[in-house]
């Protein structure tokens, strides 16, 4: 059977999640970031409890779907976190990171509107 490599149409795909970093394209991020397929926002929140506020930079990429990676382990945020998001008729999924980056490929491969917010210890 021969192989090929499929080269995703978007320009930033998460290819490996650590414990203190993912890594996007050839970049290791230690620190929490937000992720769209066409553009990465550094240094987006501090490592502590997230708050409503830290939404506000996802929510000006007009997301259609958000997925917040928290970690080696699903932690949900605060409910006024979650309801920045759903009270706008914007979906918000919370899972481990892998999960995040995974799912995120698989959204931004089919066109959606997805952005993805990863929470790092750094």
């Amino acid at each position: 059977m021969q192989l090929s490599q499929e080269l995703p149409d978007f320009r930033y795909v998460p290819r490996a999640v650590r414990a203190d970093h993912v890594l996007v394209n050839d970049r290791e991020l230690r620190r929490s970031f937000i992720l769209t397929p066409h553009r990465l926002v550094e240094e987006w929140a501090h490592a502590g409890e997230l708050q409503a506020a830290d939404m506000d930079a996802i929510l000006a990429l007009d997301p259609e779907v958000v997925l917040l990676g928290t970690g080696g382990r699903q932690r949900f945020p605060a409910p006024a976190v979650m309801a920045a998001c759903l009270t706008r008729g914007i979906g918000i999924e919370v899972m481990d990171s892998a999960a995040a980056a995974r799912t995120f490929n698989v959204l931004a491969a089919e066109g959606r509107r997805v952005v993805a917010a990863f929470v790092l210890p750094g």
